[in-house]
């Protein structure tokens, strides 16, 4: 079964050879204190910046999840409040955890078929950071790079928080443009759960030091500490480390990925536009996500569909929270080979 869930979604197809090199190289029992962890985390942060262009100057730690990192941002880096800009279910979850700890938390919804404003933008000083979901994997939606840069360039002493959980590793990101970045492994880095990543500029390092947040489990005070070190502030995913590592060195760099996808997507939605009972979730496509395909119909239509894919060996992903019902969603991931890329596209072609 080949499936085009958007996470977890489809590993690479080389990961059964990562793991065994991993059981065979002693990875499985490798203590996180010890010359071959710290020499592993180096060469993997080497690696992220190497391949997905990050500035030398950033730092990178692991975390048990894109969504642990909603915490460590809110407690450690956030002084009076964050504004949190969002289209849908994954950027309001990340909304309201903030506003569990800070009351004063606030947001601006976009709609879906609506690129964010700038012009219009106004954010209180109160505010000192600005939370984006780059990627929205409920509804297929993503804020443009260059708007980042844009709220970053109104904006220069609020620090910007980005969420790129389905992006990261499959389109090509200014780092430049914000402070903070997280993702999740098992989305366009086609790895198994279990991961999270955060990278983090040297100004949202300085604020950080400035705030003095300690104490917690995951205080990121505590956690930079032990990566000054190639160490973690806790027993990591020492194997999901090592699988990142095996990846990132077989994958070219991420503009030629980002090429890639933004081809696929090109043929997803020509095919789309040119069925008469597949309809496209998000129509605008300047706020349409490249790595994430939305596609809306009856409800009796879009079960039929999926159950259609999975007797021709396909698996979709199922529509989130209130679009259950009504869509399905194909994930335009880098481990999907062109086979299996072509194989979907026939079949929506002749369904």
């Amino acid at each position: 079964m080949i499936t085009f869930a958007p996470g977890p979604s489809k590993v690479y197809d080389q990961l059964a050879q990562y793991l065994q090199d991993a059981f065979d190289q002693g990875i499985m029992s490798a203590n996180h204190r010890s010359a071959t962890f710290m020499n592993l985390y180096q060469e993997t942060e080497t690696l992220i910046k190497e391949k997905l262009h990050v500035p030398e100057d950033y730092k990178l730690l692991f975390t048990s999840s894109a969504t642990e990192n909603w915490e460590i941002i809110a407690q450690s880096i956030v002084q009076s409040a964050s504004f949190h800009i969002y289209s849908g279910s994954f950027g309001k979850k990340w909304l309201n955890f903030a506003q569990h700890l800070n009351a004063e938390t606030a947001s601006l919804k976009l709609d879906v078929e609506t690129e964010l404003d700038i012009a219009s933008l106004e954010i209180d000083e109160k505010f000192d950071l600005i939370a984006i979901t780059q990627n929205e994997t409920s509804n297929a939606t993503e804020v443009r790079n260059e708007l980042i840069r844009q709220v970053g360039d109104k904006f220069p002493d609020k620090m910007i928080a980005v969420d790129t959980t389905s992006s990261m590793a499959g389109i090509a990101i200014d780092f430049t443009a914000a402070d903070i970045w997280y993702a999740s492994v098992q989305k366009c880095f086609g790895l198994p759960a279990g991961l999270g990543l955060l990278i983090l500029s040297p100004k949202a390092i300085e604020k950080c030091k400035n705030k003095g947040e300690s104490g917690r489990y995951n205080s990121l005070s505590f956690m930079l500490e032990n990566a000054a070190n190639y160490q973690t502030h806790y027993t990591p995913n020492v194997l999901g480390v090592y699988l990142l590592k095996r990846s990132l060195e077989d994958r070219p760099e991420i503009q030629e990925t980002d090429q890639m996808l933004r081809d696929r997507m090109r043929q997803l939605e020509n095919t789309i536009a040119q069925s008469d009972k597949l309809m496209m979730l998000v129509q605008n496509a300047n706020t349409r996500s490249k790595t994430v395909m939305g596609i809306s119909g009856k409800e009796e239509f879009i079960q039929e569909i999926k159950k259609a894919a999975e007797q021709h060996g396909m698996q979709m992903g199922s529509g989130y929270g209130p679009l259950k019902p009504t869509s399905f969603r194909i994930a335009n991931f880098p481990a999907i080979t062109d086979e299996e890329f072509q194989k979907l596209l026939r079949f929506l072609k002749e369904y």
